[in-house]
């Protein structure tokens, strides 16, 4: 055993000399095995990384300063089946939970949406009324129901729940860019309470501090109606979430979230749609160091829910305002994997 064991490692040495000598090299395992080969967002990213982390490159950005930011709904996770992840889980608060007692509002547009694909217009009316759906729960509490609700099967598709909504290919960018010591972060449009148990589930290299979302008032349990700045956290007391939306993570919010929160212009941005705009401009104008912005076209109608006319106007603002598109279609090897098909 021994004598064999000796014998594979020097066939192994010359093997290895072998491809030296001719100049040839190992091949290297591919980081983002589920795009296409001819993916030219692939192929830009790869040759980015490949140059950024380079010393001896003039482009070269230090550890700290690579810094990647990337909406959630429809750029990491399924967002058009029928609505946003957020949204469904309002619904299911208001129409599913007996611990719940809505409001007639909240009623009816649960019910107008989940059966008659009529949802309110995204202002913040709507947000006030999705806070005030937990209002009182306890933040483990809230942890706890969406981790629930996850467990939910997706409507639309067979063999997938609603917690394992990722798209695949995403997944090997986020780790790919990790592996090349980025920071990531997450900048959602979605309360980043409810983000968290997702990201944890299926991103858990990402930690808490590194997910950006819309917020809503955060209090201790025995505050009442009390400002923060008159209460004084008791040991009795728990965080309890106030039912009050602050701000709605989207557009300009997320330049400001991103300024506020993280203080360094990311170098590389992932989006899906104009809501996204400011956040993937802010990373590619005026940057001292190298940096690209990143936008998924939903142009698949067969392994997903797309909408080729949406596609299409985000393939001429990529074209307008130099952002690289990806092609869900093209692109992608596979969404969810093999085990899960659209119905």
């Amino acid at each position: 055993m021994k004598q064999t064991k000796h014998l594979f490692a020097i066939v192994a040495c010359l093997v290895l000399e072998s491809l030296l000598s001719t100049g040839c090299t190992p091949i290297k395992k591919d980081p983002m095995s589920l795009w296409t080969h001819t993916a030219p967002a692939k192929q830009a990213l790869i040759n980015y990384v490949e140059t950024v982390t380079n010393p001896a490159s003039p482009d070269f950005i230090p550890v700290e300063n690579r810094v990647a930011v990337f909406d959630l709904d429809g750029t990491l996770i399924l967002e058009t089946d029928p609505t946003y992840f957020d949204w469904a889980l309002f619904e299911h608060r208001v129409l599913d939970d007996p611990r719940y007692t809505p409001t007639e509002e909240q009623r009816t547009a649960a019910k107008n949406s989940r059966e008659k694909g009529i949802f309110p217009p995204l202002n913040a009316h709507r947000e006030k009324m999705v806070s005030e759906a937990y209002q009182g729960m306890t933040i483990q509490e809230f942890y706890d129901f969406v981790r629930s609700f996850m467990q939910e099967d997706q409507p639309g598709f067979i063999g997938m729940k609603r917690g394992a909504i990722f798209y695949k290919p995403m997944l090997e960018v986020v780790e790919y860019l990790v592996k090349n010591k980025f920071t990531v972060y997450i900048c959602s449009g979605t309360d980043r309470l409810t983000v968290r148990p997702l990201v944890e589930a299926n991103m858990p290299y990402i930690p808490n501090r590194q997910i950006l979302g819309s917020d809503s008032t955060i209090i201790a349990s025995g505050q009442g109606e009390k400002d923060g700045l008159s209460y004084l956290f008791k040991q009795e007391d728990e965080l309890v979430l106030g039912g009050k939306n602050l701000v709605k993570n989207l557009q300009m919010n997320k330049v400001t979230l991103i300024a506020q929160e993280i203080g360094i212009q990311p170098v590389l941005a992932f989006g899906n749609t104009f809501s996204d705009a400011s956040m993937v401009n802010y990373t590619i104008y005026n940057n001292p160091y190298k940096a690209l912005g990143f936008m998924l076209m939903c142009d698949d109608l067969e392994r997903e829910y797309g909408n080729l006319k949406k596609a299409e106007k985000m393939h001429e603002d990529c074209e307008k305002y130099g952002w690289i598109c990806i092609s869900m279609h093209d692109d992608w090897k596979t969404i969810y994997g093999d085990s899960i098909t659209r119905r």
